[in-house]
């Protein structure tokens, strides 16, 4: 980092940093794409798999429904398809090593995974859900959705119990013999034995289950689901139900994750956000009210495009028309909140930096800007290889300690994006806003109040890490702790490099993971974009670099010096 009134010069062992990210990219294949590969394979991970394109998927949810269903719309409007995956079923699968066995026995006939296709049914004022295999096309369940008050609010109902009510009311007075005899047909046409179905339900209780007699895995069994609306079968499902065990196990460890999202992670944020406007007002002879425009307009174009990308979920979650519109407009005023603390974050962030004497963020009219750009993007690919391999290994150890594993979230799959290609779109905005508020900023502004600099950056990194707990990864606890080790790696970056090189390193190593799987869905245009991500931060680094207007020579390097070891020692007052 640069002292205020020295030359802007980055000055790195490349050498050495080099080495340790061949290193890394070693870690990362071994462990992180070879190793799980073997024993335990994602279900996204379909590179040698086929999956049929979604237009597909709407050929054969229309056959069924029009053969099976009575659907009578010719041309239905703009049908939605998503992809869905059983995350219990996963989960429990991944838990106990069963993947490999179930994809072997099981999944063929009863997948994990499936293209839902929305139909629009005008003479019902609701809609058809067709479930559909992701491989062949083959119906798995299907779902009749009407105005009924009473499904509609049971379908959005969190609560097991609540949702049982409210299928009990719409079920009205039908008998459990009157609920097998419309099931009978169902059971027959899915190729079912009724010697070989066990009922799982008494009468008065909502619904209708059977598990099926030799179809298990693990505490897993087979079990088919109905329920009913005006004396027929509503809807019908058939999968390996995850053991109650295993259910609650989730709930317990959901709970604990919403605690720490929410009281640790945006919480303490927003405290952050608060004190940026304080410290953006207090230091503003040190810095400049322009300087972060241009980042907080790149953040907010990349979220709001994230969220576009996303319309085909938010269409088939929100319902109606309504809905959507409401969810959209949120979701857009929630990002210019964002858009907005991240601005004071990066003008308050350089002006506590500046303050004390430190040149953080170089300014483009300073002299050396384009090559200390340039360097800090060969600092950012080095430093995300090694964070790569970083992690890998925590996960590998994580893994054989806690017993770490992740199940299916159908929210982050290319699948379900309008254009799969957009999704490293996001490693920008993660890049740009997490390092901005976590690091140029909370770093600062956390050791004026404990006087300590790595103190200043456990803190805020444990604030970063907490916000990440509600991903499909238990126990919960596990990110948080991957994530303290790398937020202190990026830190290290931050106080070493600068913010520009954190912020490129941060940037960079998501859009290799978030590249990869865009290459995974294996098609020309997805494979050429996720190369393309991966790429564009050193295409970004020297277009600034040929572009600065402002360069000293067009050496590559200077002669190296050797870098300092990183010492947590808190410097003389009023530095970091």
């Amino acid at each position: 980092m640069n002292p205020i009134g020295k030359p802007v010069v980055l000055t790195a062992n490349f050498k050495k940093l080099g080495l340790l990210g061949g290193v890394g990219l070693v870690c990362f294949f071994i462990f992180q794409l070879l190793i799980p590969s073997l024993s335990n394979p994602s279900p996204e991970s379909l590179m040698n798999a086929k999956v049929i394109s979604k237009q597909e998927a709407v050929i054969h949810a229309l056959d069924f429904a029009r053969s099976e269903l009575g659907y009578t719309e010719s041309q239905p409007e703009k049908p939605v398809v998503t992809y869905q995956a059983e995350t219990d079923l996963y989960g429990y699968l991944s838990r106990e090593k069963l993947v490999q066995e179930y994809d072997r026995t099981w999944k063929k006939n009863y997948p994990y995974e499936t293209f839902r296709v929305d139909l629009p049914d005008s003479s019902a004022k609701g809609k058809l859900q067709i479930h559909v295999d992701l491989s062949t096309g083959k119906v798995v369940s299907f779902k009749r959705i009407t105005s009924s008050t009473n499904y509609t609010q049971a379908d959005v109902s969190t609560d097991e119990q609540a949702r049982s009510r409210l299928v009990r009311v719409a079920e009205g007075d039908m008998t459990l013999e009157a609920k097998e005899q419309a099931a009978a047909i169902w059971i027959k046409r899915f190729g079912f034995k009724p010697s070989e179905l066990k009922l799982a339900t008494t009468e008065g209780e909502g619904g209708l289950k059977y598990t099926v007699d030799g179809k298990k895995i693990g505490a897993s069994v087979l079990t088919l689901a109905f329920t009913f609306e005006d004396g027929d079968v509503r809807s019908f499902t058939q999968s390996f139900s995850a053991p109650s065990s295993y259910t609650d196990y989730v709930k317990k460890q959901t709970y604990w994750a919403n605690w720490m999202t929410y009281a640790g992670y945006a919480l303490f944020s927003f405290v952050l956000g608060v004190l940026a406007i304080v410290y953006a007002s207090l230091t503003r002879r040190h810095t400049s009210f322009v300087r972060g425009i241009i980042l907080s307009i790149v953040y907010f174009i990349a979220s709001i495009a994230g969220t576009m990308n996303m319309l085909p979920l938010l269409q088939a979650e929100a319902g109606s028309k309504g809905m959507l519109v409401f969810l959209m407009v949120f979701q857009v005023g929630v990002t210019f909140f964002m858009a907005v603390a991240l601005y004071f974050s990066l003008v308050g962030g350089d002006g506590l930096m500046r303050q004390v004497g430190l040149n953080a963020w170089p300014r483009a009219k300073e002299p050396g800007y384009g090559l200390y750009v340039l360097r800090s993007m060969y600092v950012g690919y080095l430093w995300a290889f090694i964070l790569l391999g970083v992690q890998s290994i925590l996960f590998f150890v994580l893994e054989r300690t806690f017993n770490t594993f992740s199940t299916t979230d159908a929210t982050q799959s290319p699948y379900n994006m309008a254009y799969p290609w957009l999704l490293p779109i996001m490693a920008w905005m993660a890049g740009i806003g997490e390092e901005t508020v976590y690091r140029l900023f909370g770093i600062p502004m956390v050791k004026k109040i404990v006087k300590n600099t790595f103190v200043a950056c456990l803190i805020t990194t444990l604030i970063w890490a907490l916000g990440h707990t509600l991903y499909p990864i238990y126990p919960v606890i596990s990110r948080p702790i991957e994530l303290t080790f790398l937020g202190l790696l990026f830190s290290f970056v931050f106080l070493r490099y600068g913010f520009i090189a954190a912020m490129f390193s941060h940037v960079i190593f998501d859009s290799i993971l978030m590249g990869l799987s865009v290459i995974s869905l294996g098609d020309t245009v997805n494979v050429s974009a996720g190369l393309f991500w991966i790429l564009l931060p050193a295409i970004v680094g020297y277009i600034i670099y040929w572009f600065s207007p402002k360069k000293p020579n067009r050496i590559m390097f200077e002669p190296m010096k050797k870098e300092e070891p990183y010492s947590t020692t808190p410097p003389p007052e009023g530095q970091l």
